[in-house]
């Protein structure tokens, strides 16, 4: 039972904390993240690595003045505890509670929602600058960023950057040597070999210190000692990097050691310029199963929780099969049969399922860390090479490489296949994960097929269509279960739809995997009495005019339906196309997600208030052939 948690109503609290009770807080704060699990799936691993660095910085600076911001935010649940929402972390990730991202609309200690990675180290840049231009040099800000998202291209810009910064810069460098999945490249090996290094700060500077008291003139024993000097800073301290950028670097140093973490906090305070403090911290700590599997452990199943622990769930091996599978295993498929097929992904080789690919198929498989504008360019080139890539990444990270789709991809014209995980809800991870805009920054470039299975099996023969294609193409699935319409299936053609039921007293077409909901919807109508066109539109570009524009002429109304932005989207293609032949659309109603950002919640009940389950699309469709009626009888 905690005690200390339900005291802290604020940092500030903090202050008044001994070692013994710090170390006291770091204990209740794990029990509390594991009675979480115990109740539901939310991002665990993570945030257990982190206790005792949350805790330390509390302590050591004043937030409301000072500035924070943690890269990724899925690691800010212990930051939560401790700014005064105890009381509410109950409610973390589900509707209307605790966001399991920093988010500003719950308190002042959350600055930006960091849902993306890499961040950070600008944005804090951006607020030291800011301070400093507003009178407020003395504030400190400061970016906590993991070693995984460490290597993504818009950090090392801003450190390219740094030296120029007036203001009071700290990035801590939280090296778990993870990321969700364990991190690759040369940044990775190069943070390895720093924490390998026996010699910690502390010794580095007294020896710097003993040799800048050696005078330099010019007799040559002199010379010889200043050469001496610059050797051993050379040898001695690992950072070098990090120094010829003009940034302090300091560490390694364990992150799990409130009073020393304290000590190094507190003396970087006083350094003048940017710094870097390399912390070592153990992804899972604390909790042996997810220190032994922190890949598992980063969001794991609900945890059976006992009167005194948290017991480790046991692995699925069964349930439904989720669109992630069937594409991992499309993919797999089209890797044997062609040999010039490669896949790759940006760091997510666990939420995209592609750990068996990568065991398979060892030199065709790429993952580039979180870094998705290379891995599209990277992609362009094995394009360019003869191969046949697959850009196999999120939704909402795929935004990352926009410039990278247009300029190296589609005005190319080169034949890589993106296909985008998590489009759609994505339920509790909310607006900075949910997949709401892939059609319309897709659709806008030339050359680029857009595409989106109506069902699971769609979903497979999809893959195996866009590897034959010698175009762009995307093809976008949800995060959620598998569904499968038993149909006469239309093999897949380029811009081509697929017509499930004709009737006359209206029409729904949907684009993508709630073609089962629209199903359903158009059998409760036929209940009703109401016959109704049923169509799976399959391409959002090139879209289906010779099958469409007809429907749109003769159907008194007509439903689009997508999980997906409404604005730039699917419906707004099938606008466009009316427009361009002169048919009028003005009985059309679009259905997906209007013009906000859709917070987090439960998957189903985001879709019933967006009208996109079966309940919501046969309601509109009534209202619309009411209206409709109405109109006909004034005439």
């Amino acid at each position: 039972m905690a005690e200390l948690l339900p005291t802290i109503k604020s940092p500030e609290d903090l202050k008044g904390f001994n070692a013994a009770q710090l170390n006291q807080l770091a204990a209740e704060i794990r029990e509390v993240l594991c009675n979480l699990v115990a109740t539901r799936t939310a991002h665990f691993a993570s945030n257990l690595g982190v206790v005792e660095l949350c805790i330390a910085l509390h302590r050591t600076f004043d937030f409301t003045q000072d500035r924070l911001i943690w890269d990724t935010g899925h690691q800010v649940y212990p930051h939560k505890l401790v700014t005064g929402r105890y009381d509410q972390f109950n409610t973390m990730r589900t509707k209307g509670g605790l966001m399991g991202y920093p988010n500003p609309h719950e308190s002042e200690y959350d600055l930006f929602m960091t849902g993306h990675a890499g961040a950070s180290v600008s944005t804090v840049m951006g607020l030291a600058s800011g301070d400093f231009l507003n009178g407020h040099p003395d504030r400190h800000s400061v970016a906590v960023i993991g070693d995984g998202a460490f290597p993504s291209g818009m950090v090392f810009e801003a450190l390219n950057n740094a030296k120029v910064l007036n203001g009071n810069l700290l990035i801590i460098l939280n090296d778990n040597k993870m990321s969700i999945c364990p991190r690759v490249g040369g940044v990775a090996d190069y943070f390895d070999r720093l924490r390998m290094n026996p010699f910690y700060t502390g010794f580095k500077n007294e020896v710097v210190k003993a040799l800048n008291m050696v005078p330099v003139f010019g007799d040559p024993t002199e010379r010889f000692l200043a050469q001496l000097k610059e050797g051993v800073k050379a040898g001695l301290h690992g950072g070098m990097l990090f120094e010829e950028l003009g940034i302090n670097y300091i560490g390694p140093i364990d992150g799990h050691n409130i009073q020393l973490l304290r000590k190094y906090l507190e003396m970087v305070k006083t350094q003048k310029g940017p710094t870097l403090l390399h912390v070592v911290t153990e992804k899972g700590h604390g909790y042996d199963p997810a220190a032994e599997d922190p890949v598992y452990y980063h969001t794991p199943p609900v945890l059976r929780k006992s009167d005194d622990s948290c017991e480790a769930a046991p692995k699925s091996s069964g349930g439904s099969k989720a669109y992630t599978n069937y594409a991992r295993d499309a993919i797999a498929d089209v890797m044997r049969k062609n040999p010039s097929v490669t896949v790759m992904t940006a760091a997510m080789c666990q939420g995209t399922k592609m750990e068996p690919l990568r065991d398979e198929f060892g030199d065709r498989f790429f993952d580039t860390g979180i870094c998705e504008s290379h891995t599209v360019a990277f992609a362009a080139g094995q394009a360019k090479a003869g191969l046949r890539p697959i850009v196999n990444i999120y939704s909402t990270f795929l935004q990352r490489s926009f410039d990278q789709v247009f300029q190296e991809v589609a005005l190319q014209d080169l034949p890589v296949v993106f296909t985008m995980d998590r489009a759609g809800i994505t339920a509790a991870d909310g607006p900075t994960h949910h997949g709401m805009y892939d059609i319309g920054y897709m659709r806008l470039f030339p050359n680029m097929i857009v595409m989106a299975p109506g069902d699971a099996d769609e979903l497979t023969e999809m893959v195996n269509f866009a590897v034959s294609v010698d175009h762009p193409t995307a093809i976008r699935y949800p995060k959620t279960n598998a569904e499968n319409i038993s149909r006469d299936r239309q093999p897949i053609e380029l811009g081509k739809a697929e017509v499930l039921k004709q009737g006359s007293d209206g029409a729904v077409i949907c684009y993508g995997t709630q073609l089962a909901e629209a199903k359903k919807a158009v059998e409760l109508l036929a209940k009703d009495g109401m016959n109704v066109t049923l169509v799976n539109a399959r391409f959002a570009k090139p879209i289906d005019s010779e099958t469409i524009l007809p429907i749109l002429k003769e159907a008194p109304f007509v439903v689009t339906v997508e999980e997906a932005a409404l604005m730039t989207g699917f419906g707004s293609a099938l606008l466009e196309a009316a427009n361009e032949a002169g048919v009028d659309a003005s009985h059309v109603k679009r259905l997906g997600i209007p013009d906000l950002f859709v917070q987090h919640g439960d998957r189903a009940e985001i879709l019933a208030e967006l009208n996109l389950d079966s309940l919501g699309i046969a309601k509109v469709c009534r209202e619309l052939a009411a209206a409709h009626d109405q109109i006909s009888s004034q005439h």
